[in-house]
């Protein structure tokens, strides 16, 4: 399913992304307009362990390499803004396709 540290990365962005979405828009009102604070609880709860994962990952795919440390700050950036994983991940995605294709007209 994960090939490489990369994918493994984009996955774990794209999940921590969602779960963000869904603390603000799902369960922050619960608990404010529908007076359910466990809501939040749960839901916060998930979205603090993919945020660590998400951290974790940005620091395993800089020390295997796939990333560059410029790289690695936009991610971390990314990280602490509402969408920036989403944005980050289309970034890693163009970026490794030019050098994909970079290397094919090397070789």
């Amino acid at each position: 399913m994960i090939k490489n540290a990369l994918s493994m990365l984009r996955v774990i962005g794209n999940v921590e992304a969602v779960s963000y979405l869904a603390l603000v828009l799902i369960a922050m009102p619960l608990k404010y307009f529908a007076d359910m604070p466990l809501a939040v609880t749960y839901v916060g709860m998930i979205h603090g362990v993919l945020f660590v994962a998400y951290v974790a990952a940005i620091g395993l795919t800089l020390i295997l390499r796939k990333i560059s440390f410029k790289q690695a700050v936009l991610g971390l950036i990314a990280s602490v803004l509402p969408f920036g994983p989403f944005v980050f991940d289309r970034y890693l995605h163009r970026q490794h396709q030019r050098d994909a294709v970079e290397q094919t007209q090397i070789s």
